[in-house]
């Protein structure tokens, strides 16, 4: 087995700007981390990381890994498992930088919310195992872009990352952001791809699952009114709904989680950077 240290730097220098940008990078847990490979006239290898496939993408003249990085991943040494058509098995190796987040505390009137029944905490066992497997879903689907549009109008009221408290109780850390508007507000696909599962669940409320390809998935949360079926394809800015306040809320708003390689990660890295700048 082959092991590759790649550098901060040359992680950084290895993605050049062309038609079809790539994420930005941020080697932190919940941040991307993007490995190129070998030259992508040659058949584009099988990628893996900690036991899931990872997105690859042709760029810059280079098949290139867009490795997801867990929320709760602890900062150091990590690798990426990569099959080439000769089945040799090689290790390209990256660091982990550490992150802290910022705090978030809510309070939310709704007790059941915060200290669901015993009824309740056996739905959402149901619903956290579908969810998981959502997740877990890979399709060998190409993918022509990863420029991500914002999939609503509205203000940017939670950031990504945050170790939230509801009513003073630790809860999980933010694995979305959320974009605060008026109910009836029109959500769209921020990227193409096929409707996987539709549904109202405990906490998310009405939600939507889009399959972008290899590893790439949208979730939607607390909608107002669901307009696309589970088989559907979609393009990028079609409408899927409306944000609303089902679920757990304190106010409309859409919750927006992107999942790469099964890994949470911060949505904004594949939006345009003015995008995020203009949060109002």
């Amino acid at each position: 087995m082959r092991i590759r240290a790649w550098p901060l730097l040359v992680l950084l220098l290895g993605t050049s700007v062309e038609a079809q940008p790539l994420p930005r990078e941020n080697p932190v847990p919940g941040g991307i981390v993007i490995i190129p490979l070998g030259s992508d006239t040659e058949p584009a290898p099988v990628v893996q990381y900690d036991n899931q496939r990872v997105l690859v993408v042709s760029h810059a003249g280079k098949w290139q890994a867009v490795v997801g990085l867990p929320l709760s991943l602890a900062p150091g040494l990590q690798a990426i498992q990569v099959s080439d058509r000769e089945g040799q098995q090689h290790e390209f190796s990256f660091t982990v930088q550490p992150k802290n987040y910022a705090e978030q505390r809510l309070t939310i009137k709704d007790k059941r919310m915060v200290e669901p029944s015993a009824e309740d905490l056996a739905r959402i066992t149901r619903e956290q195992e579908i969810i998981r497997q959502l997740f877990t879903t890979w399709t060998d689907r190409p993918l022509n872009s990863l420029q991500f549009s914002q999939p609503a109008r509205g203000r940017i009221s939670s950031i990504f990352g945050l170790r939230r408290f509801f009513n003073d109780e630790p809860r999980q850390p933010h694995s979305g952001i959320d974009i605060a508007g008026p109910t009836g507000t029109p959500v769209a696909a921020p990227l193409a791809g096929t409707i996987v599962e539709t549904g109202e669940y405990y906490f998310n409320g009405k939600t939507v699952f889009i399959d972008h390809g290899q590893g790439l998935i949208s979730m939607l949360n607390h909608l107002s009114r669901i307009l696309v079926r589970r088989g559907a394809h979609v393009n990028t800015g079609e409408k899927i709904g409306e944000i609303g306040m089902t679920g757990r809320v304190t106010g409309p708003h859409l919750h927006w989680t992107v999942s790469l390689n099964n890994s949470r990660v911060d949505p904004a890295l594949f939006l345009p950077q003015d995008a995020m700048d203009n949060k109002n």
